[in-house]
């Protein structure tokens, strides 16, 4: 990565983007929209959207994988609140959208040891300077200071947090096995699923997952 994780780490001792005279009244979320209708079609589970209950509301948008840019806004979101305002996680809901060309940060070890993301996507692991043979934003890496140690898309779930991936993007990842093992498009969205990492909901788009959120009183992050 060009921008190494331990060096991302270092934004946290970084001024406060939030003045700290602002008062905390500045923080109240607007007025929630008014809720689609109750789903017609019980093919997606949408259940994530009644886990969103935090008073502070934000979905985090990543069409392009950008170092994990969009979940290190997110975790920056909730460090500088709690610094400021002196916030708990089950204050804050963030959700997490992960679309287009990001794809591959839902994806399990296996498949980007498989498939050699790292070396496709450019990132390299920031102590040995190799591509990355796994995910490295599905845990913690060794080392990390212990204040940190949550920061990655395991942390961010256990933790409250949401994270939806995008279907049209995810057929991406169908077709590389099913051109890779040679499978049928069935068992190849089958073999896909296995590797899909645990607690991440497919959604019907990542533009439909962005949108939904922001319905349910979400404020709107684009990192790219």
């Amino acid at each position: 990565m060009s921008t190494p994780r331990r060096q991302f780490l270092g934004w946290f001792g970084a001024s406060a983007v939030v003045a700290a005279g602002a008062p905390l009244a500045a923080l109240e979320p607007p007025e929630r929209p008014r809720q689609p209708e109750q789903p017609v079609d019980d093919s997606w589970d949408m259940s994530w959207v009644d886990r969103i209950t935090g008073k502070y509301r934000a979905v985090f948008d990543s069409p392009e994988l950008s170092e994990g840019a969009a979940l290190w806004r997110a975790f920056m979101w909730r460090h500088q609140y709690k610094e400021v305002y002196g916030t708990e996680p089950a204050d804050m809901t963030p959700v997490l959208v992960i679309r287009h060309g990001a794809i591959s940060m839902a994806m399990d070890d296996g498949y980007w040891e498989q498939f050699r993301i790292g070396k496709a996507e450019k990132v390299r692991n920031y102590q040995t300077k190799k591509w990355e043979t796994t995910n490295p934003f599905r845990t913690a890496a060794p080392g990390v200071p212990e204040k940190y140690a949550a920061d990655n898309l395991e942390g961010l779930m256990k933790s409250g947090g949401i994270v939806l991936a995008c279907n049209l993007a995810f057929q991406q990842v169908v077709w590389n096995y099913r051109n890779e093992e040679k499978l049928s498009r069935e068992a190849a969205t089958a073999r896909a699923r296995e590797h899909l990492l645990p607690g991440i909901i497919l959604q019907p788009s990542g533009v439909f997952a962005a949108l939904r959120a922001q319905e349910a009183g979400c404020g709107y992050i684009l990192a790219s």
